[in-house]
């Protein structure tokens, strides 16, 4: 199998009381793992393009066969961006930004609570299941939107930071109260990790 399963950066019960255990326990190993076996699944004819990092893979798509290309491009999204989701929250993290973070985002929207508000009324206007990213594009940072499994890394764009506004990712704890979930998930917000994300060439 070309893929596997990445673990968490930090244990299941970590984002406790922000992001709970049980949540997180099924979305990591349950919907995560599924997307992980459906991409593979769905490449076992086309062992070539399991060898590239997933983000190229999504990033390609006019290079995989037509008959599987809509497998790849949700299942191998999926994998993208639940794995870039992880890697944007930590325990004991929340807050500002500081740093080239911080001046980027003042660059763009005048200020932190600014951007705040712009990123929660994106998240908040998405239909059905997506997600809210900040990127950067071009040497500055904006907000997008992105349906189902769609990514920034289909277009070649760089992403910063995301929330998951699929209902999986949080419906045991606030079932379909989405503007709470977004409100409590500025607090496992890692803005280092952003950082190093904001540095990468």
């Amino acid at each position: 199998m070309a893929y596997s399963l990445p673990p968490l950066p930090y244990s299941t019960d970590a984002l406790e009381p922000f992001y709970d255990k049980a949540t997180l326990e099924i979305h990591h190993g349950k919907h995560h793992q599924a997307y992980v076996d459906k991409l593979n699944a769905a490449l076992k004819d086309e062992p070539g393009l399991g060898e590239l990092p997933v983000e190229k893979l999504i990033g390609q798509l006019d290079k995989v066969p037509e008959k599987i290309r809509g497998a790849v491009r949700n299942n191998g999204g999926g994998v993208a961006n639940h794995t870039f989701f992880w890697n944007i929250m930590g325990p004991n993290k929340g807050g500002n930004p500081t740093g080239d973070v911080a001046k980027a985002i003042d660059s763009a929207f005048g200020n932190f609570d600014t951007f705040k508000e712009q990123f929660t009324a994106n998240a908040l206007a998405v239909f059905g299941s997506g997600w809210t990213w900040l990127v950067e594009k071009q040497g500055k940072v904006e907000i997008m939107n992105t349906s189902n499994q769609d990514s920034p890394y289909n277009s070649g764009i760089k992403p910063l930071l995301t929330i998951d506004l699929w209902e999986h990712a949080y419906y045991l704890k606030f079932q379909n109260r989405r503007p709470e979930w977004i409100a409590t998930w500025w607090n496992v917000v890692n803005w280092d990790a952003v950082a190093q994300n904001l540095a990468k060439k």
